[in-house]
C-alpha cells in the first residue's frame, strides 16, 4: 500500500490495490455512487430487482402496465422476468464503458437465472443462453448446486461467462473453478476464444456466519461468540489461496456483509467484492484502516474450534468436506435458496398487485 487517498475508503482500496468491488445491485442510482467510489461491476438477482422495484415503484409501473397491456395473455412471470431483464439492461450501460476499455476483464453486471430451477441444468442453461443476449458485459449467474456447476461446465464451453452464486464453502468453490477449468479447455480444444471471457465464482462470506450461529442456537453449542464472525473469512481465505496456487481462471468474488472484515480481511487480494449500497457508505464512513490484509491468516485457534464444535464450518472449510451432491443440502444453501425463491414470489406479488388491482381498497 501506499500513500494515495482516494475520497472514499472503497475508492482508495481500488487505487492502492488490485482488490476490486462491485455494486451487489442493479439499482442506477446506488450504481452510479459506487462506480463514483470505484465499483466496476454490478449484479441483480431476483430478489435485489424486488426491492429496487418497491424502491422506484413509481418509475417502473408505467412500464409494467405497458408490457401488460401489449401482452394480453401475458403471465405475471413473463412480466416479471421482462422487468429484470430492463432493468438489469438499463443498470448494463453505465458499466459498458468499463467492459469495453477493459476488453470484458471489469464492468460487468451479472443477471440471475430462476432459482427454482437449481436442480435442472438444462433450464439453467437456456435460460442463461437467453440472457447471453441480452447485453455483452454479462455474467450469468447460477447456483453452486450439483446441477448448477454441470451448467457452468456447459456455459463456459459456450464462452458465455458466468457468476457462480449460492456458495458458501471451499468444496463449492473448488468444484466451481474446476468446472469452468472444463469447458474452458474443451472450447480451446476447438480453437475457440476465450480471452474476452471472465468467469466469477461467488463466496457469500457473511451467510457461512449465519447459518453457525443458527446451528449454535439450535444445538445449544458454547463458543467464544467473536468466533463465529471469522467462519466466512477463513473459508473464503482458504478458497482464495487455492485459486491463486492453481492458477484457476475464474476469479473470487465474496458477498453477504455482516462486518468489516468480510470487506478489509480481503484487501490486496486480487479479487472483487460485491458489496451493497448500504454496506459501501458504512464502509466509506468508517475509520478502517484501508491496509493490506489478504495474507493475514486467520488465528489458528479459531479453525480449531470452530472445527472441533461445528461439523458444517469443517465440511465448508476443508476442500474434501463435501461432494457436489451434498451442496444443495447444506444448511446455507438451503437458507439461502428459500431466500431466494421467496424474494422471486415477493416479486411476483408486486407484479400481480399491478395486473390484478385489490377491488377492496378504497378508490379502486
Amino acid at each position: 500500500m501506499n500513500d494515495i487517498k482516494g475520497k472514499s475508503p472503497l475508492h482508495t482500496m481500488t487505487l492502492t490495490s488490485p482488490t476490486e468491488f462491485w455494486n451487489d445491485s442493479c439499482s442506477v442510482s446506488e450504481l452510479t455512487y459506487a462506480m463514483e467510489n470505484g465499483a466496476v461491476g454490478g449484479t441483480s438477482n431476483p430478489l435485489i430487482v424486488g426491492e429496487v422495484l418497491k424502491k422506484e415503484l413509481d418509475a417502473w409501473k408505467p412500464r409494467i402496465v405497458e408490457i401488460y397491456e401489449q401482452n394480453p395473455t401475458a403471465s405475471e412471470e413473463f412480466i416479471a422476468w421482462r422487468i429484470m431483464e430492463e432493468i438489469t439492461v438499463k443498470a448494463s450501460k453505465l458499466l459498458l464503458p468499463l467492459y469495453e476499455k477493459s476488453k470484458g476483464h471489469n464492468g460487468r453486471i451479472s443477471i440471475q437465472t430462476n432459482a427454482q430451477n437449481y436442480r435442472n441444468p438444462q433450464a439453467m442453461v437456456e435460460q442463461a443462453v437467453h440472457f447471453n443476449t441480452l447485453y455483452p458485459n454479462n455474467n450469468i449467474k447460477l447456483p453452486a448446486t450439483k446441477a448448477g456447476i454441470e451448467a457452468v461446465e456447459e456455459l463456459s464451453y459456450r464462452g458465455i461467462s458466468v457468476n457462480a452464486t449460492v456458495s458458501f464453502t471451499v468444496p463449492q468453490y473448488v468444484a466451481v473453478a474446476e468446472a469452468v477449468e472444463r469447458g474452458l479447455k474443451r472450447r480451446e480444444k476447438e480453437g475457440k476464444d476465450v480471452s474476452s471471457m471472465s468467469p466469477v465464482c461467488t463466496l457469500m462470506v457473511g451467510r457461512l456466519d449465519d447459518w453457525l450461529k443458527v446451528v449454535a442456537n439450535k444445538k445449544g453449542i458454547v463458543t467464544d461468540p467473536a468466533y463465529l464472525e471469522w467462519a466466512g473469512v477463513a473459508a473464503a481465505k482458504r478458497a482464495y489461496t487455492l485459486y491463486k496456487e492453481r492458477g484457476y481462471r475464474a476469479r473470487v468474488l465474496n458477498a453477504a456483509y455482516r462486518n468489516h472484515f468480510h470487506w478489509s480481511e480481503f484487501i490486496g487480494g486480487e479479487m472483487a467484492m460485491t458489496i451493497t449500497c448500504d454496506w459501501q457508505k458504512r464502509f466509506n464512513s468508517s475509520d478502517v484502516e484501508v491496509k493490506n490484509r489478504i495474507d493475514d491468516p486467520v488465528d489458528p485457534k479459531i479453525i480449531h474450534e470452530l472445527e472441533k464444535k461445528f461439523p458444517d464450518f469443517h465440511r465448508a472449510y476443508d476442500e474434501k468436506g463435501m461432494k457436489p451432491e451434498e451442496f444443495e443440502y447444506f444448511g446455507a444453501t438451503r437458507r439461502t435458496l428459500r431466500s431466494f425463491i421467496a424474494g422471486y414470489t415477493d416479486l411476483l406479488g408486486v407484479i400481480r398487485g399491478i395486473m390484478i388491482t385489490d377491488p377492496d381498497v378504497k378508490g379502486e
